[in-house]
Order: structure tokens, then sequence, then C-alpha cells
């Protein structure tokens, strides 16, 4: 099925999170755990919207109250309520700083915790990104980051970029690499039209610990992350049906 109406709709999911988020942080009382609440529901509600159906394996890597840096391969915008929802774990995002410039929830954005990186300016993207550390161990919160930094046209890996590996170093987290395989199909870059009904699958690889890299290293921490996320996305494709699937099933029936 195709739609154009589920967007409006789920412009109207992120203003319905952001306006009680910004109230919150004007009257200075936002919570990290309020945010998480919210973001689920939102998440969870773009998920029903769209009618995907998320097929997850390796939950078992997720240590329970551990901060992770995620990093996934990126190739819609629905791999961001979809990796919420797989993951199961409070999330914030990193993000490119034109977002915080959008009304309403741009600001929400901020107050909630999310990541502000200005991809022009290298020096300025680290010190963000350091900055964050502190506020990610403080509430025990993941922040998912796309390495490529932008989405990719076909779904193959494009270059991974450096400011999310120099983050896992500065606060010794360790890495959780994430395959997304089918959001592609939802909702392609570029494109407003979303395709209902697709499924999407999410394999949770082994966390990859930077202490055992270094930042004389960090080639080679790159490269280990690629490699994992590649074995992923080769595992969520194949048509073998080996091991099994914990299936996440959304319906419209249960927005709200």
């Amino acid at each position: 099925m195709f739609s154009a109406d589920v967007l409006a709709l789920a412009a109207y999911e992120t203003a319905k999170i952001c306006v009680p988020t910004i109230i919150d942080g004007w009257l200075g009382r936002v919570d990290a755990r309020a945010c998480d609440r919210r973001l689920d529901s939102w998440s969870r509600n773009l998920v029903a919207l769209a009618r995907i159906t998320i097929d997850t394996r390796g939950r078992e890597h997720i240590v329970p109250g551990e901060s992770f840096v995620v990093m996934s391969n990126h190739q819609s915008h629905f791999d961001i309520p979809v990796v919420f929802q797989a993951l199961g774990i409070p999330v914030r995002m990193v993000a490119k700083k034109e977002l915080f410039r959008i009304p309403v929830m741009g600001s929400a954005m901020r107050y909630s915790g999310f990541v502000e990186v200005d991809r022009s300016r290298r020096t300025r993207a680290v010190r963000s990104l350091t900055a964050a550390r502190e506020r990610l161990q403080r509430d025990q919160t993941s922040v998912w980051i796309a390495p490529e930094g932008t989405r990719s046209l076909d779904g193959t890996l494009g270059t991974f970029k450096r400011g999310g590996f120099h983050l896992a170093l500065d606060a010794g987290l360790r890495i959780l690499p994430v395959a997304v395989d089918g959001t592609l199909r939802v909702l392609r870059a570029k494109e407003t039209v979303v395709h209902k009904g697709q499924t999407v699958r999410v394999v949770v690889r082994p966390p990859i610990d930077v202490a055992a890299f270094g930042r004389a290293r960090t080639d080679q921490l790159v490269s280990a992350v690629r490699t994992s996320i590649e074995a992923g996305l080769a595992e969520a494709r194949s048509t073998d049906g080996a091991g099994s699937w914990a299936r996440l099933e959304q319906s419209s029936s249960q927005l709200g």
C-alpha cells in the first residue's frame, strides 16, 4: 500500500510529544524518564502508522543499564523509530544542526537531550559529542548515530564519519553495532510517499569495546564496526531461515 498521509500523521505525533517537553523545559522540570516514555510512544506510533512489522535478532547483546553508542546503517527516516522500538532501551539521537532549527521540534529535541552536531565544522561537532557524554552516563541513556551521516539511496553502506567514534572513545562507552534492513522499502531518501506493510529486520551485533583500540587505532575501530554492521546486514538479508526472530507487530489500533 502507498500512503502520503502517514507523513502528516507523523508530524502530528511529533508535535504531540514536543509541546509538553518544551513546557517542561520552560518550567525547568525536564525529566529524562518522562522523555523516555514520550519517545517510546512516539516511535511506537510511527511504526504503527506505517504498519511496519519489526523482526529483531540479537537483543541478548544489550546489557540492561549500560549506556552505548549505538551505530547503525542509515536507509530511511524510519530507521529512528524502528531502532528505538527494536532496542527497547532509552535512546537519544545525534542529529545535524539543521533539525534543531525546526520550530517546536528543535527546542524539544534540545530539552530532551538530543545531540546537535555541526557537520561542516569538525572541531565543533566533536565538542558537541564530547559534551554529551556526562548526560548519557548520568541518565543511563544510549545515543544513536548513523556513522554514514546521510541516508543510503540503494541500501549500500557509505563512508563512515569519525565523530561518533570520538564520542565513544571520550566517554568510554562501548559501541553497539546495529544493522537495519527494510526501511528503504518504507520511505526512500528524497521521497515523500510511505509504503505501508513492510517487514524490517534489525540485527543487534555484539558490543565493541573501544578501550581495546584506543585513539591511536581509531581507523581499526571504524573498520571493526563497519565489518560488524555489514555482517548484520548479510544476516538480515539471508533467506536460509536459520535462527529465530523476535517479532514486534504494530497496528493502527495501538495508536493513542
